[in-house]
């Protein structure tokens, strides 16, 4: 298949500079110009301000009560232990879930409770609340069920339940239907009259519910120092769950992300520290994009490969060596999820090529194989999404006639809405707007491909479907100094919502010839030259083009400013997101 990267990918959008920029600029000239017109663009207003933000603390936290329905089911919750009720976590099979199941499990024992946890199978189960699994729960003597990071569309599951003795609290963010469960409590960042943060994540409200339990154990808004101590390491669960769901990265979400990233090196948890071991994490400033990377794939891979209890069972062991040898064991899931998510990309690009579903006219893309381990097919489904930029839903069939999806969106095209326009072809939807799971009879595959095409070339417009890269600024070398990039680099952790500043240079020189480097020659290296100052750039994947540079002296360049140290010397780098090419001079 044919992945080489191109020249002028994207489209290049210039954000207006806000007003702010000149007030955070000009207040005792602490700011350069294009840091402060970066800082404006995430909504600072002044130089105090700036400050703030560049220095997170977790004094900015939404009290958990604030949580619509965390204060009245962190008293039930409370209740439940103080009476030795037999509690079950029903969780997710993702990072989000896992880290969910995680933080409730350790708080309910840490209070002097006894909880077991839940989590279905993927490809046997499927996502969400199981009406078996279930009956089955509530049989072995569950008095209460607390759901984390599913249950908030589970409305005829916790019906037909109903009576039997149960209680039911839901945790959830995903988009909730019209109708909610009629259940002793409801916790959802969503719900309510003014909603404080609608896009905390199903960990980060598992945190904000184990942290009002607490409160609700002691009876006071504060806890001791032992709870603290735990909630604080908690953070770091909250944080792996926050960045591996790309929620955005705003507001108490980041504040989250950047607390619980500074103690993910230092961990008491073995199985975080083994995790961070195998990444080759130890010793250094983890960031996001590690986690995203490196650390979160190896979670995922216990519930894509095998079962989700693997990943749960790491992250609770207090065994440094059994923690070695589980994340060991995850770690071969994770080569194994690699080689077969190859293989399904490949096949994938050439069913969409195959079939012409990457011309212009097509708006989406719907493929369905009974060869697809379901448990990678939302990650090929990413893959095509950026290289086709169409919303797409994958689905593996098997010899039950029922296919199970995924699906990921483009900026703008709300998923979950336009599955629910197809409603009538599925077996079941849900999730969010840019990522989604869906259950379909094999029969009606088409019938659904031909729907959700239709829903797209009614609602989508060209510009969703052409890459956008948005741009903070236009600056030259000398702007890009290391005080500036210093600034830039603490705006951390970048992610959705808060992505890593772009700038764009124009009519930069090429003052070496470009060099490829890295594993199969697959990065380029660029010196490149602009007035009086000269950078190096690098652009990961982009080696296929050094060729078609030797042809050109000057490109304009969109760029990550970063710094890079080595050998002990720290330097402003570029890191390179696009490039376009300019007319070569006669």
């Amino acid at each position: 298949m044919n992945t080489a990267w191109t020249p002028n990918r994207y489209r290049w959008t210039l954000q207006d500079t806000p007003a702010a920029a000149e007030t955070i600029a000009s207040a005792g000239k602490k700011y350069s110009r294009l840091a402060a017109t970066i800082l404006a663009l995430r909504d600072v207003a002044t130089a105090d301000e700036a400050d703030a933000f560049l220095t997170p603390t977790l004094n900015g936290l939404h009290d958990p009560a604030a949580l619509y329905g965390c204060e009245q089911a962190g008293v039930i919750l409370a209740d439940a232990i103080r009476a030795e009720k037999s509690i079950v976590i029903y969780g997710d099979y993702d990072v989000d879930g896992i880290t969910s199941v995680s933080i409730l499990v350790s708080c309910i024992e840490m209070l002097g409770g006894s909880a077991r946890y839940y989590i279905p199978h993927r490809l046997d189960e499927g996502y969400g609340l199981n009406a078996e699994a279930v009956d089955d729960l509530i049989g072995q003597g569950a008095e209460m069920i607390v759901t984390v990071d599913c249950g908030v569309t589970a409305v005829e599951t916790l019906a037909s339940v109903s009576g039997r003795g149960c209680e039911f609290i839901i945790t959830d963010h995903h988009t909730p239907s019209d109708t909610l469960p009629d259940v002793a409590a409801i916790v959802h960042p969503a719900l309510g009259d003014a909603p404080v943060n609608p896009n905390l994540c199903g960990a980060g409200v598992a945190f904000k519910l184990a942290w009002q339990t607490a409160r609700a154990m002691c009876g006071n808004t504060r806890v001791d120092d032992e709870m603290r101590t735990f909630l604080l390491e908690a953070t770091t669960l909250a944080a792996l769950g926050t960045i591996a769901d790309v929620v955005p990265l705003t507001g108490e979400n980041r504040l989250l992300a950047s607390f619980g990233l500074r103690g993910l090196a230092n961990c008491q948890r073995p199985g975080v520290a083994a995790l961070v071991k195998l990444a080759r994490l130890e010793g250094k400033a983890i960031t996001a994009r590690d986690v995203a990377f490196s650390i979160a794939p190896r979670i995922n891979a216990a519930g894509r490969m095998g079962h989700a209890d693997e990943a749960v069972d790491l992250l609770a062991t207090t065994d440094p060596a059994k923690a070695a040898a589980m994340a060991s064991a995850i770690d071969k899931q994770n080569l194994r999820r690699r080689e077969v998510e190859k293989e399904i990309t490949a096949e994938a690009i050439a069913m969409v090529e195959e079939r012409g579903l990457n011309q212009d006219e097509n708006r989406s893309i719907v493929l369905a194989s009974e060869h697809w381990h379901g448990g990678v097919i939302g990650i090929v489904a990413s893959r095509l999404v950026d290289r086709y930029h169409r919303p797409t839903v994958l689905i593996g069939t098997n010899s039950s006639g029922i296919g199970q999806g995924s699906g990921r969106s483009v900026r703008g095209f709300n998923l979950v809405d336009a599955l629910r326009a197809c409603d009538e072809n599925l077996l079941s939807c849900g999730g969010h707007a840019m990522a989604a799971g869906v259950r379909v009879e094999i029969a009606n595959v088409d019938a659904f491909a031909e729907a959700f095409e239709a829903y797209a070339r009614e609602t989508a417009i060209e510009e969703q479907l052409a890459p956008p890269l948005d741009l903070d600024a236009e600056a030259t070398f000398a702007e890009i100094d290391f005080p500036t990039t210093r600034t830039i680099e603490r705006l951390a952790p970048f992610g959705c919502g808060n992505a890593h500043p772009v700038v764009a240079v124009r009519n930069c020189r090429i003052a070496a010839p470009p060099k490829r480097i890295g594993r199969n020659a697959s990065h380029l290296t660029l010196l490149l030259e602009h007035g009086t100052t000269t950078l190096r750039a690098i652009g990961f994947g982009m080696g296929e083009i050094a060729e078609t540079l030797l042809d050109h002296t000057h490109i304009d360049i969109a760029a990550e400013p970063m710094l890079n140290t080595f050998n002990g010397r720290t330097n402003v780098e570029l890191r390179l997101r696009d490039i376009q090419l300019l007319p070569c001079e006669n």
